[in-house]
């Protein structure tokens, strides 16, 4: 593709979970990944692995919107706009169920080799809020 522009990057992500029904739950990973421009759009990926199994994440990064892709062991696709509430869907070991996002708060802003994004969200599920979801990434090109 010629209009496609690539980079390896070390990305620093947090996330913060506060469950309706539950304690709050932190989680911090240290990932390498890419950061993709392509058409205009800017584009993070990377890999995790949980459980020993390996979960696939793109996400694709804008102002007042993004959209977080999962493939592998998790398989989900979260759209997040600060506009209007979104419809989404997950799929996982106890079966398939669609979602809807309230994004609270969404940032992303992009320097030459460096970003960060950021986004609070509730989760609803069947009508039920299933609780406040914060994620914040930092990433920076690796030379």
């Amino acid at each position: 593709m010629a209009n496609e522009v690539k980079s390896q990057v070390s990305i620093h992500l947090t996330s913060m979970i506060q469950p309706t029904d539950g304690e709050q739950e932190m989680t911090e990973m240290w990932l390498t990944g890419q950061l993709l421009e392509k058409a205009g759009s800017t584009y993070l990926k990377y890999e995790e692995i949980e459980e020993g199994q390996v979960i696939r994440t793109t996400m694709k990064l804008d102002h007042d919107k993004a959209l977080i892709m999962r493939a592998g062991a998790v398989n989900m696709r979260l759209p997040l706009n600060r506009l209007e509430q979104q419809n989404g869907h997950y799929e996982g070991d106890f079966g398939s169920m669609p979602l809807v996002v309230q994004t609270k708060q969404l940032s992303f802003t992009k320097q030459e080799t460096s970003g960060q994004f950021h986004v609070q969200y509730d989760l609803i599920i069947s009508g039920q809020s299933a609780g406040n979801y914060t994620v914040d990434i930092t990433f920076m090109e690796v030379q």
